[in-house]
């Protein structure tokens, strides 16, 4: 598993990840998924996605000017061995969500302060604990 982040450095809250709804999410993305699996939450930044589902973290990246190359990467959650959440603060505003792997990859997404990180927090919890 490469080490993979949501691509934002920085604390332009303009570009972190915010929700979205089902209907927001690239088309393709459910045909990836497996018979059975149902998605819990997704958000974007400009052009990229990131959706929760009940087994796993699909990372949508769109690359390029046209924006037609596009990767697709996805993290189970019975290879994540901890998690940790960062809330935001005064000055620093947004919080963050890093996943450790069991090969040593992490996972950092920087999420707008109107994400409810600690119900992601939950979320996560539910499926690799």
């Amino acid at each position: 598993m490469p080490a993979v982040s949501s691509s934002i450095l920085g604390d332009a809250n303009l570009l972190n990840l915010r929700s979205i709804s089902q209907n927001e999410i690239r088309p393709e993305v459910p045909r990836l998924m497996m018979d059975g699996e149902q998605i819990i939450q997704a958000f974007k930044t400009v052009r990229d996605q990131v959706i929760f589902t009940d087994r796993r973290i699909f990372v949508v990246n769109v690359q390029g000017i046209t924006g037609k190359k596009i990767s697709y990467f996805t993290y189970p959650y019975s290879k994540v061995i901890y998690y940790g959440i960062e809330t935001a603060g005064v000055l620093d505003v947004d919080s963050e969500l890093v996943l450790a792997f069991a090969n040593g990859a992490k996972l950092q997404f920087d999420f707008q302060t109107t994400v409810d990180i600690r119900r992601l927090s939950q979320v996560i919890s539910h499926y690799i604990l």
